[in-house]
C-alpha cells in the first residue's frame, strides 16, 4: 500500500512540472512547419562549369538536415521530361567537391521550350510530389526557370553557374575564377614561346557574348591587347598599338580575344592584322580547355555558399529567384532580371589598360 501512495505521489509530482499543450512557445508550432518533410530537386542546366558539384553537395547536405527529401533529377530539363529523378542523400554526394563538371550531367532541350514541354514537365514534378526545384545554370536556365514557374506552382530557386559571368544579380557566377585560371596558365605558357620567338599571338577564350573571361585573363595575363563583344574592335587601331609597342623595344606580342569580338573570332583578326602590316600571327583556340578541370577554392566556396542559401530561400518560400551574392552580401534576383539587365563589365580596369600594356 505505501508503493502504491508513493507511486501517485510522483506521477502528481510530475504531472505539475509538465505544461500544458496550450501553454507551449508560440516558436514551436513555427519550427514543426518549417522542417514538415518536403521534397526538394536539383538540376544542372546549360553548360557545365567547375564548381557546380559542390553546389548540388551544398543543396544535399543542406536541405538533408534541415529536414528535406532531396531528389537528383539527371541530364537537366531534359532529363526532368524523360523521368531521370533519383533520390539524393548526404553520402550520394561525398567526396565530389572537387571534380569538375557535373556528375547529374547536363543538356540542352528545345522540347521543354514548347508548350507541351512545360506540360511534361509540370506532370513529372506533381507524380513525384515535388516542392521545389534547385536550378544550376546560367541565363538560359533561369529563363526555363521562369517559363516553368507559370505553369507549375511550385518553388523555384535559382543558383548562377557558368564560366561567362555573365549572369545580373551575382558578382560572380560558379566557374568563372576556375576558367579564368585556366585559361590564365596556358597563356603564361603561349608567353614564353612568343617571346622565344619574338612573335606575337593571338589567343581566343570563350564569350560569346560577353567579355568577362577575356578582360579577367587579359588583365591577369599582361595582354597588350583585349578585345571584347561589348566594345568595337577598330584593327587599324590594334595594328598601330601593336606598332608603338615594338617602337618601345617590346619584341613580343600577345592579344588575348573574345570569341563573340567579331566573325570569325581570332582567326579573322589575325588574317586582317596580317593584310596590313604582312607579318605572322599565330593563333590559339582554347575552347573547352576552359570549362574542365578541378575547381578553385573560391569556386568551390562561392558554390557551397550559393546552394546553402539556395536552400534558405526555399524554407522561406521563395521562388522565381536566383540566389547570389554582392558586395559579400547574399541577395536573391528575380529570374527575369538576371538576363535583362545587363551585367557592367570593370569599367576601371578597362580604362587602364592602355597605360597597363605600355
Amino acid at each position: 500500500m505505501q508503493q502504491v501512495r508513493s507511486l501517485c505521489q510522483r506521477i502528481e509530482l510530475l504531472s505539475k512540472r509538465i505544461r500544458p499543450v496550450d501553454s507551449l512557445p508560440s516558436e514551436i508550432p513555427v519550427i514543426v512547419r518549417r522542417h514538415a518533410m518536403k521534397t526538394l530537386a536539383v538540376l544542372t542546366s546549360g553548360g557545365d562549369a567547375p564548381g557546380m558539384n559542390a553546389a548540388i553537395r551544398s543543396v544535399v547536405r543542406v536541405g538533408s538536415a534541415r529536414g528535406l527529401s532531396l531528389i537528383g533529377i539527371r541530364r537537366g530539363y531534359q532529363g526532368l521530361l524523360d523521368g531521370e529523378l533519383a533520390p539524393l542523400g548526404p553520402r550520394d554526394v561525398s567526396n565530389v567537391i572537387q571534380h569538375g563538371g557535373t556528375f547529374l550531367h547536363t543538356s540542352r532541350c528545345d522540347e521543354f521550350k514548347t508548350p507541351a514541354g512545360l506540360r511534361q514537365a509540370k506532370g513529372m514534378l506533381e507524380r513525384h510530389h515535388i516542392d521545389g526545384v534547385v536550378l544550376i545554370g546560367g541565363d538560359g536556365t533561369f529563363r526555363g526557370g521562369e517559363e516553368l514557374g507559370r505553369v507549375w506552382p511550385g518553388r523555384l530557386i535559382g543558383v548562377p553557374a557558368t564560366i561567362d559571368n555573365d549572369v545580373n544579380g551575382t558578382e560572380c557566377t560558379i566557374g568563372y575564377d576556375t576558367a579564368v585560371n585556366t585559361a590564365m596558365e596556358a597563356i603564361d605558357k603561349i608567353r614564353d614561346t612568343a617571346e622565344s620567338h619574338e612573335r606575337s599571338f593571338l589567343v581566343e577564350v570563350m564569350g560569346r557574348h560577353a567579355g568577362y573571361i577575356a578582360l579577367g585573363v587579359g588583365i591577369g595575363a599582361g595582354a597588350e591587347e583585349i578585345l571584347l563583344p561589348e566594345r568595337p574592335c577598330e584593327v587599324r587601331k590594334i595594328y598601330a598599338r601593336l606598332g608603338a609597342a615594338r617602337a618601345r623595344g617590346k619584341t613580343s606580342s600577345l592579344l588575348v580575344v573574345a570569341e563573340g569580338n567579331g566573325p570569325g573570332g581570332a582567326a579573322r583578326l589575325a588574317e586582317e592584322l596580317k593584310k596590313i602590316g604582312h607579318e605572322e600571327y599565330r593563333v590559339v583556340i582554347l575552347g573547352h580547355l576552359q570549362r574542365g578541370g578541378v575547381p578553385t577554392a573560391a569556386d568551390r566556396i562561392l558554390a557551397t555558399k550559393l546552394g546553402a542559401y539556395a536552400v534558405d530561400l526555399f524554407i522561406q518560400g521563395g521562388t522565381g529567384v536566383m540566389a547570389g551574392l554582392v558586395g559579400g552580401e547574399l541577395c536573391a534576383t528575380a529570374f527575369r532580371d538576371t538576363y535583362s539587365r545587363k551585367k557592367p563589365l570593370d569599367e576601371y580596369l578597362l580604362d587602364r589598360q592602355d597605360e597597363l600594356s605600355s
